[in-house]
């Protein structure tokens, strides 16, 4: 089947935080949104379908995780990542940045320290200091249109922490890291004691001609010594699902998280969420193909668009992700100055970088996973915004 992205959805009006939040968010509604991370496409139909037939049962009851949630999740990662998993080790979360947080609960103490990179998903220290544990910053490089990890700093940096939470790959700048980066990471963080909590919700958008490595696949000691978090949920578009999952390969790490989840009542599911991510890897394959090669088209529409109209204005291209982190160091603004440039000039809802940590700033962050003729009109805005 020959699946359609040029396509509009109409998505004002319907609660969504995309488009209905930019009035909450900046003030005003007449932008053009470019920040949220979900897509301005459809939901698969495969999803759609085996939520509409759910419904058809007529009883929206307690609902246990169904087996083929547990099957569908141990093949898609297993083919498409190389991890292997057993059932036991499988476990619902409500969210990844939910379970990131049940981690840092679970793991540490209040007044210990977690180490993040940054610039990195804000989340990750919001909800860190949020909990009363100590962040510890590790900055990352950026030089030649990436970002890169120092790792004398990084294990400068990761002394005398608990907990290190990795963004794997890497959330804005679209960094799949290398199986070589991550063993050093893997070996930094074993010999120092240190457990790390891998956020792959970006896995499965791993863009042609990059190779996604499972923090769990890297070595033993990092299998043993992590918490993976993976979810359907950016991939096939429906992050209002809550369909995230934990996969804990050591047992003494497994019981205690399953002991600290159940004890509030936390790893139940809805009916939903499984039965979801189980059509969503049962029947997904060619629509994310698609889907990717629709948006590296985007990626490099945008790539060409900036360096033919806005010059000034370059970016990391991303690895993985429909995620683009602008570098627009080279307009010598500040960065309300950059802000106000997006908004009141080229009326356009992006995230400002600096949000995701101090590296960002002369950044923001654009989101391409849309019909590409939404795109156009944004960087249309911007270049005459620039003018």
């Amino acid at each position: 089947m020959k699946y359609d992205f040029d396509e509009i959805i109409v998505r004002k009006g319907t609660d969504c935080v995309k488009y209905d939040g930019v009035a909450e968010m900046w003030g005003r509604d007449d932008l053009l949104p470019m920040w949220v991370a979900d897509m301005d496409f459809r939901t698969p139909p495969f999803v759609i379908d085996a939520i509409r037939q759910r419904l058809d049962q007529d009883v929206l009851g307690y609902t246990l995780p169904c087996e083929s949630w547990y099957e569908n999740i141990i093949r898609w990662v297993g083919k498409r990542h190389n991890v292997q998993v057993q059932k036991e080790e499988i476990g619902f979360v409500p969210g990844i940045v939910r379970g990131i947080a049940f981690a840092v609960n679970c793991f540490t103490n209040p007044g210990e320290k977690v180490m993040v990179q940054t610039p990195v998903y804000h989340p990750f220290f919001l909800v860190t200091e949020h909990n009363h544990r100590e962040v510890v910053y590790n900055s990352l490089d950026i030089h030649d249109g990436q970002v890169h990890i120092n790792f004398d700093r990084f294990e400068r940096d990761i002394q005398g922490c608990k907990l290190f939470i990795l963004c794997n790959p890497q959330n804005p700048g679209g960094r799949v890291w290398t199986l070589e980066e991550l063993q050093r990471v893997a070996d930094i963080c074993q010999r120092n004691g240190v457990m790390v909590i891998s956020d792959e919700i970006h896995a499965d958008l791993t863009l042609p001609g990059y190779k996604h490595h499972s923090y769990a696949t890297v070595s033993e000691a990092a299998r043993q010594h992590s918490i993976i978090f993976m979810a359907p949920s950016k991939a096939f578009n429906m992050p209002g699902l809550s369909s995230s999952y934990s996969l804990i390969f050591n047992k003494d790490k497994r019981d205690r998280f399953n002991t600290y989840m159940e004890a509030s009542e936390l790893s139940m599911g809805n009916m939903f969420a499984y039965l979801s991510c189980a059509a969503a890897y049962e029947q997904g394959e060619d629509w994310l193909n698609q889907m990717l090669s629709y948006v590296q088209g985007n990626i490099d529409f945008t790539e060409q668009y900036l360096r033919a109209h806005i010059p000034s204005i370059s970016m990391l291209k991303p690895q993985a992700s429909y995620l683009v982190f602008l570098d627009c160091r080279k307009l010598n603004l500040s960065q309300e100055q950059l802000v106000d440039l997006f908004v009141d000039k080229a009326h356009l809802a992006l995230n400002d970088g600096t949000m995701f940590g101090p590296e960002g700033k002369g950044f923001m962050r654009l989101n391409v996973g849309c019909p590409r003729s939404i795109l156009q009109q944004a960087l249309t805005q911007l270049e005459q915004a620039i003018k």
